[in-house]
């Protein structure tokens, strides 16, 4: 799965269907690989809290793809925050970052203003890598950039899924993530709009999702509080981690791809090259005998 950039942690997403088959649903929680990558990038506290939206969002997403399916989230606006970006696949993995880590606006009640960090005017594009010949991408303007109703406004209006989201990140004093996770509700056609209507006003008197994971309630109870009273099935539970699939190989093909030229630039006024990934911020030194080395290969050539 790419290179070691990978934890091991309790994070994990439930699965579930109605009886009737109108509503899916998917709950996670992702407190481990959020706090992995907010201490990588070394974000402070409102842009670790939009970047474990952001990768909870794409947690949550990759689950609906085929195994060996991906599917990437640019959610870009004009805000010092700049972008957040997160890639997913099928089998649980993700990463992510964000343009500008040292951002971290309050609002006026006290709470991290993610809206405004990340700024009010921008964009959300998708784009899904199902296995064709061209990916599949979707763009809809940013509507709360508040992450949440941006990825449900975009379900429901480019994908023509009727959906609802929710998604948290704890940021506690010291800056450390405590909490992250969040929930995805489908409506599936012909739909039941009964049904519907019954788990909206349900979302709406919902607890905060930080204060249920803060709470120890697991996905599965999150679920089970949403769904009280009608019958679902679970379909699966997976496992949740970050993982890149950056590597020293894939890196040097990018020095490599960059020509002659360049490379010969490099070496005779830098010495040597630092690439670090921008999903994960892994750092991959170069010195100057390991690019003449692809020089050489490239002149062999």
């Amino acid at each position: 799965m790419g290179n070691s950039t990978e934890t091991i942690s309790t994070d994990y997403l439930v699965r579930v269907i109605t009886k009737d088959g109108s509503i899916r649903a998917l709950a996670c929680v992702t407190t481990g690989l959020v706090g992995e990558l907010c201490r990588r990038h070394g974000t402070w506290p409102t842009a670790s809290a939009a970047l474990g939206r952001g990768l909870t969002a794409g947690a949550l997403m990759g689950a609906l793809l085929k195994t060996g399916q991906r599917v990437a989230l640019r959610f870009e606006g004009n805000g010092p925050l700049k972008k957040v970006l997160v890639e997913a696949d099928a089998n649980g993995a993700v990463r992510g970052g964000v343009g500008n880590p040292e951002v971290s606006p309050v609002r006026d009640d006290g709470k991290l203003d993610v809206g405004g960090a990340l700024g009010r005017a921008g964009l959300l594009t998708v784009t899904k890598d199902l296995g064709l010949k061209e990916p599949y991408t979707g763009t809809v303007i940013l509507y709360t950039s508040e992450i949440a109703e941006d990825l449900a406004w975009y379900l429901t209006e480019s994908e023509q899924i009727p959906s609802a989201v929710g998604l948290g990140t704890y940021v506690e004093p010291d800056g450390s993530v405590s909490a992250a996770g969040g929930f995805l509700i489908q409506a599936l056609p012909p739909g039941d709009e009964e049904l519907v209507d019954r788990l909206m006003a349900r979302i709406g008197e919902m607890p905060p999702v930080t204060e249920l994971l803060r709470r120890g309630v697991t996905p599965e109870g999150m679920l089970a509080y949403l769904f009280d009273g009608i019958p679902c099935d679970t379909l699966e539970k997976r496992a949740l981690a970050f993982v890149c699939s950056c590597s020293r190989e894939r890196t040097e093909r990018l020095l490599v791809s960059l020509g002659k030229a360049d490379l010969a630039a490099l070496i005779d006024e830098q010495g040597g090259a630092e690439v670090t990934c921008e999903l994960c911020r892994e750092r991959y030194r170069f010195d100057r005998g390991e690019l003449e080395r692809l020089l050489t290969g490239l002149s062999a050539h």
